[in-house]
């Protein structure tokens, strides 16, 4: 049997079309593979590159300083740490760390807790933590829950030079006076303390720098008084 020609012509075309179609399929789908490849390569990147940044992004705390006076109002520069402090701005956080610290009164007491520790690293903080913890029968919460009131006065500061040339300690001697809830006379004892301290990067907490913002940390604190006497003894105070 002899095919028609013309029919033969017509799947001839048929056939050319599907295969056609095939081919514009096939073409189709690589092409949406490269767009997909293409794609998961540029979030790729844009991951890699958001992972780069990151640590270029941080939050810069700062102090607005109001004067009482005149109501002017400034942004205090910021330390970034690591500089050499003169003696004078060292003496002046060791007595002020001192007078705070070794001081106490019940009115005051949350608020000086809080501002020692801004000077404390977190070994110190958690002693510093744990000798005003209620649970210590030598908490000053507990030694002045009579009511009496101690404070601190710094009347010298000496400091010490390492062999090998580090000036990180200091003799701070101080008078501590306590006085009873009834009144009558101070009772005074002297002190003598061995302060290890150090400079470091200020802390991010506006709240901290606000009392610290040199970034100067007490890394070891020992007090004794200078006459070991009952009546020195009996008067400790916070931060011995």
């Amino acid at each position: 049997m002899k095919k028609d020609p013309d029919l033969k012509a017509y799947f001839a075309e048929a056939t050319a079309w599907d295969l056609n179609r095939v081919a514009m399929a096939e073409r189709s789908m690589r092409i949406a593979w490269r767009v997909a490849a293409v794609a998961v390569l540029m979030s790729a990147v844009a991951i890699v590159a958001l992972m780069l940044l990151m640590p270029l992004k941080r939050v810069e705390p700062f102090v607005i300083r109001v004067d009482n006076s005149t109501g002017i109002v400034d942004v205090v520069p910021a330390f970034p740490g690591g500089a050499d402090m003169p003696e004078a701005v060292t003496r002046y956080f060791l007595d002020h760390y001192v007078t705070v610290c070794e001081r106490f009164n019940h009115a005051t007491a949350e608020s000086d807790y809080e501002e020692c520790a801004a000077f404390h690293g977190a070994a110190r903080n958690q002693r510093w933590s744990a000798q005003w913890n209620r649970a210590n029968p030598d908490s000053p919460l507990n030694r002045h829950k009579d009511g009496s009131v101690v404070r601190a006065q710094v009347s010298s500061i000496s400091f010490f030079d390492r062999a090998n040339g580090v000036r990180d300690l200091a003799q701070v001697r101080y008078a501590r006076s306590r006085r009873n809830s009834g009144g009558g006379e101070e009772q005074v004892s002297h002190w003598i303390s061995t302060i290890q301290f150090v400079y470091g990067e200020p802390s991010e907490n506006p709240k901290l720098r606000r009392w610290n913002p040199l970034g100067f940390k007490i890394v070891e604190f020992q007090a004794q008084p200078e006459i070991s006497t009952p009546s020195a003894a009996a008067s400790a105070g916070a931060g011995s």
